[in-house]
This record gives C-alpha cells, sequence and structure tokens, in this order.
C-alpha cells in the first residue's frame, strides 16, 4: 500500500527522542504511520508506542502500517490534549518520549474529501474529527463580518482579513458559501496573486485560520504543553514539529521557561521562589530541513524541530 504523507525530519526525530528500546513513547498525531514507523523500529518487545490521532481514516491506516512490528503498538483514536486520561487509563504514569507532529496531513489535505485544499471542490468541513460539531461551513455562513475578520487575524495573520469578511458575507448572502473551492475562489478575488516565484495560493492564509479555529488548534497545543512536564519521566524528551509562527511560538516559549531557573528580582539577595530548571532544550535553535530533504518534499519548507529533555 502508498502512504500518501511523506514525513518530516524522521532521522532528527529519532535522534532528539534517544530513543531507548525499552522504553514508552507517545506520537501524538501519528496521520499514516510514518514517524511512528521510524520509532517502533527503536523498540524492542518490552517497549511500547501509543499513537494517537483525531482523524479516523488515520487511525485505521497506522493501525495496519504498524500490526507486524516486534514492539507493542497501540493505536487510539483521540486528541493529543487527553494524553493523559489516556495515559492514566493504561496505568501508565511517565513515558520516555512525547512528538507532536502539527502539520496537515497529506492524506487529509488530498483524499479526505473535507475541503482542507483551496485546489479542490469539496463541502467546506475541515474537521479533523468527524463528530465534532462546527465545520469551516457553519463558521463561513454563521458568523457576523466582525467575527470572520478576527478569525482570519488572529489564526491566519491575513492582512487582507476585513475585505476577505465582507466579501464573504456578501457572496452568502446570494446563496451560502458549501464548498472549498467556492470559498477559494471569493477568497482570490481580493487577495491578488503574489508575484515571488515560489508564491502561496492567495487563500493559504485564510484556509489555515478557519481549519484552526474549527479544531481549536491553537488552544488544544497550549493545554498539551501545560501537562508535558507531568508526563515526561526525567531524562524524557518532547519532539514537536511546527509549521507556522502561530503553533511555534508556544511551543518556543513553553521550551525556554521550563529551561528557567530562578525567576526573582536580580537585587534581591536570596532567592525566594525556589524555581528550578524543568527541562534542558536539545539545542537553542530549531532545526529546519535540509535543502535536498525539502526538494524531495517541498511541503516540509516551512517545517521547524524543536526538542527539550526533562531533567
Amino acid at each position: 500500500m502508498q502512504y500518501p504523507h511523506q514525513p518530516v525530519l524522521v532521522d532528527q526525530v529519532v535522534e532528539d527522542l534517544a530513543i531507548l528500546a525499552d522504553g514508552i513513547y507517545v506520537d501524538g498525531t501519528v496521520g499514516t504511520g510514518g514517524h511512528s514507523l521510524a520509532i517502533a523500529q527503536h523498540l524492542g518487545p518490552r517497549g511500547h508506542l501509543l499513537c494517537l490521532d483525531r482523524d479516523t481514516d488515520a487511525v485505521m491506516i497506522a493501525k495496519a502500517r504498524l500490526s507486524n512490528l516486534s514492539a507493542p503498538v497501540t493505536a487510539v483514536k483521540s486528541n493529543y490534549v487527553e494524553l493523559d486520561e489516556i495515559l492514566h487509563g493504561m496505568g501508565i504514569t511517565h513515558v520516555q518520549g512525547v512528538l507532536l507532529d502539527l502539520g496537515l496531513s497529506s492524506l487529509q489535505l488530498e483524499h479526505s474529501g473535507r475541503g482542507f485544499s483551496f485546489n479542490r471542490d469539496e463541502p467546506l468541513d475541515m474537521r479533523m474529527d468527524e463528530n465534532d460539531e462546527i465545520t469551516a461551513r457553519d463558521l463561513v455562513n454563521e458568523r457576523t463580518g466582525e467575527e470572520l475578520e478576527t478569525i482570519l487575524r488572529k489564526y491566519g495573520e491575513e492582512p487582507r482579513a476585513r475585505a476577505i469578511a465582507r466579501s464573504i458575507v456578501r457572496e452568502r448572502e446570494q446563496r451560502p458559501i458549501e464548498s472549498s473551492l467556492r470559498l477559494a475562489r471569493i477568497i482570490e478575488s481580493v487577495v491578488r496573486p503574489s508575484r515571488r516565484p515560489v508564491a502561496r495560493h492567495p487563500a493559504t492564509k485564510a484556509f489555515q485560520a478557519l481549519r484552526i479555529a474549527v479544531n481549536q488548534e491553537l488552544e488544544n497545543l497550549r493545554i498539551c504543553l501545560s501537562r508535558i512536564p507531568s508526563l515526561l519521566a526525567p531524562g524524557g524528551r518532547l519532539v514537536v514539529l511546527s509549521y507556522h509562527s502561530l503553533e511555534d511560538r508556544p511551543v518556543k516559549q513553553a521550551l525556554a521557561d521550563w529551561e528557567r531557573g530562578c525567576i526573582c528580582p536580580p537585587d534581591l539577595p536570596v532567592c525566594a521562589c525556589n524555581r528550578t530548571p524543568l527541562f534542558r532544550r536539545i539545542r537553542k535553535k530549531g532545526k529546519k530541513p535540509s535543502p535536498d530533504e525539502i526538494a524531495a518534499n517541498p511541503r516540509a519548507r516551512s517545517a521547524i524541530l524543536r526538542a527539550a529533555e526533562r531533567i
């Protein structure tokens, strides 16, 4: 079987996780299992890999792909924000590593039929979990112009947010906006294509914003990050792959905060906060794909990897 998603920075992910053969590891966004396969190949029969994903199709594919490995693998349909509850239910108190690959998979973009792509004429859905209630169609057709503008600015950093929101409101008055292709064309009528050699589609930021809002991606990321210190065993590693600044910023901030010790004012003669570092960053700067990897997998071009070890 051909797996549509090509994982990013696989060797670096494995290296930064510093995998122990008998350790317990978590892939919080398994997708079609590319990273999980590489992780599991470094585990022995006493190790364990827990794979999570919100997408039912992804979990089914990952289960099939990882079914013949020597290391025990458990694949669960769940949001990584629920990781603490899942581990508790399995009787696991701490793990040796957690991977979060925050990108949209090729499976979702090209094969889900849920309107993630502005190049396809699909129902305007954008839910990663089809059991969630709110769809992109709901946002586009039911939110006020001001609310849409806020979504586009907050989650897409779209400079033409107001003009796009007004155009959406005007168009939906004629008939509801039901498809991804119609929405993309509405946005194209407002945002002029870039003249840069490697240009983004005019609808890129708006589609990103709607997807993030529908799936509450940034809220879930912040909740998960707040729980990671209590889930990782001493020496355990967190590895995160992000693909835009809105994802990378809270990860970078969390790692820096965890690494910081005393936060008392510098003129205080004795530490009163009793704060000690929780993590050490594996490297101060994020790791990016090589030119060769980007050439082989253009979607890797915006990826940045950050990693830290629990003290």
